[in-house]
């Protein structure tokens, strides 16, 4: 049986910078950007989105639908 692989997705602007993406990753994958998005926030940044396990974690705490999403790679 192949072992599943995961890749995550952050939408820069529609992050709002809130941060609870990071400390709920624990893999430690997504960081805060340097640059501001359209809304005038650091968004959330993915280090390395093949590291991903696909747990939800950064998923299900973002408060903002549309920011952050994840796929399972075939």
């Amino acid at each position: 049986m192949a072992v599943k692989k995961f890749r995550i997705r952050i939408t820069a602007d529609e992050c709002k910078g809130c941060g609870r993406c990071l400390t709920v990753c624990p893999k430690k994958l997504i960081s805060r950007g340097r640059e501001l998005n359209i809304q005038g926030y650091y968004a959330a940044v993915v280090e390395n989105p093949e590291g991903c396990i696909g747990c939800g974690s950064c998923f299900y705490q973002c408060p903002e639908p549309g920011a952050i999403t994840i796929f399972e790679e075939e």
